[in-house]
């Protein structure tokens, strides 16, 4: 193993059995498979995501989780989104993450919601269990439903970002004795030995693994990551009812960015924001499937976060890893 790096951070590849302290983070609809092995193959640990591998990226569940065997022999993730939805959702969640396991995956990021009953089926396999933070207050809910550890989501993530800055979020966090990996604005190695020198466990990166020769994104949204500068980073609440950032694109700059009068009202009520909250998921879905496979650029609704400012090229997984953990790249 890299000796190199921070206690914390080879205490935490150890735990994974990885080489490098670097999540490749779930992302709808970025997550195809070829990206997620790649990341592992390249030294860090890949998550797949589900509903980017079936229904963007049309695998069969298993076969895709067994695609990816085939493409790599390294440690793989799982990200698993439990808020309360339909019941059928729920099951077909709770099918995942089963077959996750049959499958031998034995690390699971939970986002949203109690994460308990995945915890208790994932720790019986022997497996670890990190949960999406904003703040200390779902920190101590995910602790208080044994998880293992915390993927901390900074104000200058993509897609749900937080409010906190990476400092910010580490000095709440850090007295709960669990490993903290920083999410969000690191797309370079500056920002990733920044984050571990703070005492980050590790790195999960989304927005730079977008840019890769591997991710089956458009070629259209990939230079777009490449091209933006943070100051082109935006939240928007048109995509999913509540802040998402995306690129300040044409489409983005045309629609607006703000709710309109109905649908916060519909949002804020107790018996409707159920059914708003559903609408804008599946509206989000579609949306955003469309927009990330559209070679022609004309739907450019695309997610990404601050990190963007370190990107200046498209490269393979392997090349950006190597880029990342290069120790001369480290801030001064």
């Amino acid at each position: 193993m890299n000796r190199i790096f921070p206690e914390a951070a080879t205490r935490f590849c150890r735990q994974l059995g990885i080489r490098y302290p670097v999540i490749g983070g779930a992302m709808y609809p970025c997550s195809n498979p070829e990206l997620t092995a790649a990341v592992s193959e390249a030294g860090g640990i890949g998550i797949l995501q589900p509903i980017s591998l079936t229904y963007v990226h049309g695998h069969d569940y298993r076969d895709g989780i067994r695609l990816m065997r085939k493409l790599t022999d390294k440690p793989l993730g799982m990200n698993a989104l439990i808020e309360k939805s339909s019941k059928k959702y729920q099951q077909r969640m709770s099918e995942w993450i089963d077959i996750a396991l049959e499958e031998g995956v034995r690390f699971f990021v939970t986002s949203l919601g109690k994460p308990d009953w995945v915890v208790e089926r994932v720790h019986a396999a022997g497996g670890l269990v990190y949960h999406d933070v904003t703040e200390l207050k779902w920190a101590r809910i995910g602790l208080d439903n044994g998880v293992d550890g915390l993927i901390c989501v900074n104000n200058r993530a993509g897609g749900h970002a937080g409010s906190r800055s990476m400092s910010e979020l580490y000095q709440e966090l850090q007295a709960l004795e669990v490993p903290l990996v920083c999410a969000g604005g690191v797309g370079g190695a500056a920002e990733f030995w920044r984050a571990l020198g703070q005492g980050y466990a590790a790195c999960q990166l989304g927005t730079r693994f977008i840019a890769s020769d591997e991710c089956r994104a458009s070629d259209a949204y990939k230079q777009a990551v490449v091209d933006a500068n943070e100051s082109d980073i935006v939240l928007s609440e048109r995509v999913t009812g509540v802040p998402v950032a995306v690129i300040n694109t044409e489409f983005i700059r045309r629609s607006g960015t703000d709710l309109n009068w109905f649908s916060r009202r519909m949002l804020s009520g107790n018996r409707s924001k159920h059914w708003m909250r559903m609408f804008y998921g599946l509206k989000s879905i579609w949306q955003l499937k469309r927009s990330s496979l559209d070679e022609s650029g004309s739907r450019d609704y695309w997610q990404a976060g601050k990190s963007v400012a370190g990107v200046d090229s498209i490269e393979s997984c392997e090349s950006i890893m190597q880029q990342l953990i290069s120790f001369e790249g480290r801030a001064p």
